[in-house]
């Protein structure tokens, strides 16, 4: 399908870093750079810009920050890129005091997330980051959870005071089904003018599905991973959606490259996708967590178990 206002984002070191702790070496997240933009993606999400005072540097890889001098190096290996580098922000996880002007920065583009309780914060921060010339994003997280009036109540404060140039809508439990696509993007739609994004996850194996059917409703911004790598379950795989999008400017190639020389080891190490833990938790509407948490047990495969314990949660 070619649209021409569609761009991908590729949230791999981003969201795959909540799989290793964000400890990608300079190495690994330099060539995947280099093949994504051969391969003619938009936007490269490469991490959290988050507060050393808040996390300890010790705990986690250096993907967790995002240091000015460290995207810088990422940037210098490679001349001329076309695909611009993006960081996500948290609320209150920022020190805004060691933030640059976008014309002295590494980075083009800000994705702040927040959940519908805190868009107060959340605008807050968009409109922080587009006052300094960043290309921004606003992700409303868990949006299964939050489909009362509140969403409504969010979505016409966004329309009135963000400043943010792409909203997102983003299915962190892996829960959607296409027609939950359709219902919320009309209703998106319904309340705001802006353009809109779209993040899954694939717990229950709708990642990619959800994404073209958000492509049908014309939703332009998407995000997706190299072979799906990202929290849990995962996400769309960056190569299943460019091998879907009919435009001449993106070339799978360089992706299958990325799968085998660095991502067939890296499974080898750590755990992440489809499996029965995260398909409990999409179905029943939960946080993943508790299926992470359980791969860590000895009740690992025992799946009803889980199911059972999963069913009393709510």
């Amino acid at each position: 399908m070619f649209y021409e206002s569609i761009k991908v984002l590729d949230c791999t070191i981003r969201d795959g870093g909540l799989v290793n702790k964000h400890d990608f070496s300079l190495e690994f997240v330099q060539r995947l750079y280099q093949l994504l933009n051969a391969a003619g993606v938009d936007y490269m999400e490469v991490g959290y810009k988050n507060s050393p005072g808040i996390f300890d540097p010790k705990e986690y890889g250096p993907w967790k920050f995002c240091d000015d001098d460290l995207l810088w190096r990422l940037k210098e290996s490679l001349e001329n890129p076309k695909i611009k580098l993006a960081v996500m922000a948290d609320v209150g996880r920022i020190n805004l005091d060691a933030i640059k002007p976008a014309s002295e920065s590494p980075y083009e583009m800000v994705r702040i997330a927040s959940y519908v309780k805190n868009i107060d914060k959340g605008i807050d921060l968009v409109n922080t980051f587009s006052n300094l010339g960043y290309e921004t994003t606003l992700n409303i997280m868990a949006v299964s959870r939050d489909r009362g009036p509140e969403l409504d109540e969010a979505l016409d404060q966004v329309e009135k005071e963000c400043k943010a140039d792409v909203l997102y809508l983003v299915d962190s439990f892996g829960n959607f089904y296409q027609e939950d696509i359709d219902e919320c993007v009309n209703r998106y739609r319904r309340h705001t003018q802006k353009t809109l994004g779209y993040h899954g996850h694939n717990n229950q194996q709708l990642a990619f599905s959800n994404t073209i059917q958000a492509i049908i409703k014309r939703v332009d911004y998407l995000d997706c991973s190299v072979s799906g790598m990202g929290r849990g379950a995962g996400n769309c795989t960056t190569e299943l959606l460019l091998g879907f999008l009919k435009n001449p400017k993106f070339d799978i190639r360089p992706v299958l490259d990325a799968i085998t020389e660095l991502f067939l080891p890296l499974r080898e190490k750590f755990e992440w996708g489809y499996i029965i833990p995260q398909m409990i938790t999409g179905a029943l509407n939960l946080h993943p967590k508790d299926a992470i948490e359980v791969r860590k047990t000895e009740d690992k495969d025992n799946y009803r178990k889980f199911y059972e314990r999963m069913m009393n949660m709510d």
